[in-house]
């Protein structure tokens, strides 16, 4: 029998092979450009090729090393946000493909440039940045995800700003690199405390607000006036996440177009709307609801005003202030739709944002949650069993000798997960857990709607009220 190495080896040449084969017919492949993406075979290629090159690394490289890939991450993380606070992407950009010497970058953002040489340098070694020649640093593929495209001088002049109008990666990365960052920190001391430890309720049990000393929720943390610029980040940094998936995932997760006229769905907790616009923009005869708190309201009127006027004078898009934790105002619903909702929860919290929705819902109610389903490291044993529920388990599954999960390939989902606990003391969820939480209010799972080739994370639960037959 071949060895794990020559058995991976193979997976990646035969990958590389149907990735090359499928470019060829639909345009050449380019590591710069992500359309490949966009073709099926050439996705799952890629991220067999990935996987195994990771996998193969864990075998191969001194276990020491590989642990320290780990221990270590803080310290690139640090770098990161250097860089990303201090403009760096942004002055390269400007600089062009042949590069700018750190003693130029640093005139213009301020730092020192030796420090600066180190800190770029060290994120050069993982192929972000590149060091074109000594000290003399340029753009990657992976560093321009930083960039804002704005001017850099306007970014170092207004930083409170300079995520304003833009795309949202840049303030995802933000956000991930000063709340979550800190927060981390405090991961073990919020589980070694025996009252924050298996704390089902937000508030001082999150590791964040542990870091931030505060014994309240996040959202209570933005609330504050002099925390504006970090909520104002969050929210464009959630657009951000957004960007990161197909412009049409919401789309197609759900079959919209079989819900009959005038049918009205509740975006529950949908912030400023990111999700029922392009729904109310593909399909105008349904009627939406956007439901969240104050700020975010106010905040989601200027992004519908702005994308979608003409709902204004239609009616089709509706935003009204809710807070999910009291009784749910709409009652004639078709759809209540929950997008990453439940993961900023725990479960019970969970339950009550689920019973206000059960108390409100009538018999053909559908529920719709939109969360990352965490796959197992292992088989999913659901995919043995016929009777289940459809798409419980994943569309596919890694072929042998890789992890089931194409292991640090689809690593997103987990850091998401670990992200909710930092910020939530919540989580992410597999599909066996949902069902399960679900269930436990009087919701019934019915089916999990899974996208082919889908490496966005997300996927949509759909779930009716579970009446007994003596009731219904």
């Amino acid at each position: 029998m071949s060895t794990p190495i020559r058995q991976l080896l193979a997976l990646i040449t035969n990958s590389v092979d149907t990735l090359e084969a499928a470019c060829a017919a639909n345009g050449p492949f380019a590591p710069l450009s992500e359309a490949f993406r966009a073709i099926p075979a050439a996705a799952e290629a890629a991220n067999i090729i990935s996987a195994a090159a990771l996998q193969l690394d864990a075998i191969v490289a001194p276990p020491h090393l590989s642990l320290y890939h780990i221990v270590g991450g803080n310290f690139k993380s640090a770098a990161l946000r250097i860089c990303l606070e201090s403009g760096v992407t942004e002055i390269l950009r400007e600089a062009g493909p042949q590069g700018l010497h750190v003693k130029d970058i640093a005139a213009k953002n301020g730092q020192d440039a030796e420090k600066l040489a180190r800190f770029i340098r060290f994120l050069a070694t993982h192929h972000v940045y590149r060091e074109v020649s000594p000290n003399v640093f340029a753009n990657t593929r992976i560093s321009s995800m930083m960039d804002t495209l704005k001017p850099s001088k306007d970014i170092l002049a207004d930083p409170a700003h300079k995520h304003d109008e833009t795309m949202g990666l840049a303030a995802l990365m933000s956000h991930h690199l000063d709340e979550t960052f800190k927060g981390s920190a405090y991961a073990w001391e919020t589980l070694a405390d025996p009252a924050a430890a298996r704390s089902g309720e937000q508030h001082d049990a999150a590791p964040t607000m542990r870091a931030m000393g505060r014994k309240e929720t996040l959202w209570q943390f933005y609330a504050r006036p002099e925390e504006r610029l970090r909520h104002d980040r969050f929210q464009t940094g959630m657009q951000g996440v957004e960007a990161l998936q197909p412009a049409d995932s919401v789309i197609k997760a759900f079959n919209w177009a079989a819900l009959t006229p005038k049918s009205l769905v509740v975006d529950v907790g949908g912030g400023v709307g990111t999700s029922c616009l392009p729904l109310a923009a593909k399909f105008p005869e349904l009627k939406f609801v956007v439901q969240d708190l104050e700020g975010v309201i106010e905040q989601g009127k200027v992004v519908r005003d702005t994308k979608m006027p003409a709902a204004i004078e239609s009616a089709q898009v509706s935003l009204q202030v809710h807070d999910f934790f009291t009784p749910q105002p709409q009652t004639g619903a078709s759809i209540f739709l929950l997008k990453q909702v439940m993961h900023d929860w725990s479960d019970e919290n969970c339950k009550k944002i689920l019973m206000h929705l059960w108390n409100a819902a009538g018999p053909d109610t559908r529920l719709l949650l939109f969360e990352s389903i965490m796959p197992l490291a292992c088989r999913d044993p659901s995919a043995d069993d016929p009777t289940g529920i459809p798409g419980a388990a994943p569309v596919s599954e890694a072929p042998a000798p890789l992890l089931a999960n194409y292991g640090a390939a689809s690593e997103m989902v987990y850091l998401a997960d670990f992200a909710m606990f930092v910020l939530f003391n919540s989580q992410e969820r597999t599909a066996m857990h949902l069902v399960a939480l679900l269930r436990q209010v009087g919701w019934k799972v019915t089916a999990i709607h899974r996208q082919p080739g889908d490496s966005t994370f997300i996927q949509c639960v759909e779930a009716m009220k579970d009446i007994p037959e003596a009731e219904a």
